[in-house]
């Protein structure tokens, strides 16, 4: 996670208040154990994805709380999915937002925005559609963070490898050239 980012988020208050008593729950805690992206742990992946939401619904004057927490609890599924489990039914991509929603609605009250949000956060991957411009954000920003949290691992495992240096070196002469 950026340090500057948590440094942000850490310091804005009303995003604290929103976001304490989610973070401050044992279970929620538990996502630290699961990598979601590479190096990065599912609790990681929810607190960054609930900052941005946090700031794009507050600077569209939408429901940035309920946003908020539905985008902190979105991958609250407590397993490895790269793990097949006989247990498990359906792919993790279709299937986890539904299993986030029923772990969260145990641990806390949500409204209905916060649940469609977490169920349906997956899309288009999963066909139904968000009832909120919220929702929307929400399955744009988790989007944005997987990528970004994937990005720099594999541009830097990219060029660790000795062929994919060479072959970037050469491929830079090549644009230089013309």
């Amino acid at each position: 996670m950026n340090i500057y980012l948590k440094d942000l988020m850490e310091q804005d208050k009303e995003f604290q208040e929103i976001i304490s008593p989610l973070i401050s729950n044992s279970t929620v805690q538990e996502m630290k154990k699961y990598r979601q992206h590479y190096e990065t742990s599912c609790f990681d992946h929810c607190y960054m994805a609930s900052y941005y939401c946090y700031l794009i619904c507050k600077r569209y004057k939408l429901d940035y709380k309920s946003a908020t927490r539905a985008a902190m609890l979105h991958d609250l599924f407590l397993y490895d999915w790269r793990k097949r489990e006989p247990n498990r039914k359906g792919l993790h991509a279709f299937t986890h937002g539904k299993t986030a929603c029923e772990n969260a609605c145990k641990l806390f009250d949500l409204n209905e925005k916060e649940k469609d949000m977490i169920i349906k956060h997956m899309w288009p991957v999963t066909v139904a559609f968000p009832k909120s411009l919220e929702g929307f954000i929400l399955t744009f920003v988790d989007k944005y963070c997987a990528m970004s949290e994937s990005f720099d691992i594999i541009k830097s495992r990219l060029f660790m490898k000795k062929a994919f240096r060479y072959a970037y070196l050469f491929l830079s002469l090549i644009i230089i050239k013309f």
